[in-house]
C-alpha cells in the first residue's frame, strides 16, 4: 500500500515545483527587474503558497505565516538597526580596502534610494514567505529542532537563489562567491530569528536592508 505523504513532504514537493518554474523563467526570460520582483516572483512564489495554505491546509494565510501586524513597526525598527550595522560594516570594509568610500554603481539620490528600498522590500516579502513562513515553519513543526530545520531551510533558500545569482549580469568570480556566502549566512540568521520571535516581519526587514546594503555599497 502506498504510504501517504506527510504535510512536510507535500510542502517540499510544492517548493520543488516552484524552483523548477522559477529556474525556467530566469533562464528563458530576461525582463526588467521591476517585472521580476513585482509580478513574476509574487506569482511564482506567493500565489502557490497562498493556494496551498488556504485550500489544502485550510488555514488562515497570514496567521499560518506568522505575520503579526502588531509587530510590524517594532520589527521594522529592529531591522533598521541591523541594516545600519550591515551598511556600516560594508562602508568600513570599503574604507579599509580602497582607502575611500565606494558607493557601488548607484547614484545616491532620494529617488534612487526609494527605488532600491521598494524593490528590496518586494523581493524580501516573496522570498521570506516561501523560505521562512512556508518551508521553514513546516520543517520545524515536523522536526521540533531549530538547528536542523534552520539548516535545511537555509540550503533550500540557497538553491532558490541560484537561478537569480547565475543569471545576474556582473556576478562572477569572487563577487559571486561573496553573494553566495552572505545569502547562506542571511538565511541562517533569519531562520533562527523567525523561529524564536514567531514573526515573519523581522526576517523580511533584515532581508530588505541586506539587499539595500549590497545594492548601494558593493
Amino acid at each position: 500500500m502506498k504510504q501517504k505523504s506527510t504535510p512536510t513532504q507535500k510542502a517540499l514537493n510544492l517548493w520543488a515545483v516552484i524552483l523548477i518554474v522559477w529556474s525556467i523563467y530566469r533562464a528563458n526570460f530576461h525582463l526588467p527587474e521591476w517585472f521580476d520582483e513585482f509580478i513574476a516572483k509574487p506569482l511564482v512564489f506567493i500565489l502557490p503558497v497562498y493556494y496551498y495554505i488556504k485550500f489544502i491546509d485550510k488555514k488562515r494565510f497570514f496567521d499560518d505565516l506568522y505575520i503579526k501586524w502588531k509587530l510590524v513597526l517594532p520589527d521594522f525598527l529592529y531591522g533598521l538597526v541591523i541594516g545600519l550595522v550591515l551598511i556600516g560594516s560594508i562602508v568600513l570594509a570599503n574604507l579599509l580596502k580602497a582607502g575611500k568610500l565606494v558607493i557601488g554603481n548607484q547614484l545616491l539620490t532620494p529617488h534612487s534610494i526609494a527605488i532600491v528600498a521598494i524593490t528590496a522590500l518586494a523581493t524580501s516579502i516573496s522570498e521570506e514567505i516561501l523560505s521562512r513562513g512556508f518551508i521553514l515553519k513546516r520543517l520545524f513543526e515536523e522536526s521540533k529542532n531549530i538547528y536542523t530545520s534552520s539548516f535545511f531551510a537555509s540550503i533550500l533558500f540557497f538553491f532558490l537563489r541560484v537561478p537569480i545569482l547565475m543569471t545576474t549580469a556582473g556576478l562572477t568570480g569572487n563577487l559571486l562567491l561573496l553573494f553566495m556566502a552572505t545569502d547562506i549566512i542571511l538565511s541562517f540568521v533569519n531562520s533562527f530569528i523567525f523561529l524564536e520571535r514567531k514573526s515573519l516581519a523581522l526576517p523580511i526587514f533584515i532581508h530588505m536592508f541586506y539587499i539595500i546594503a549590497l545594492t548601494l555599497f558593493v
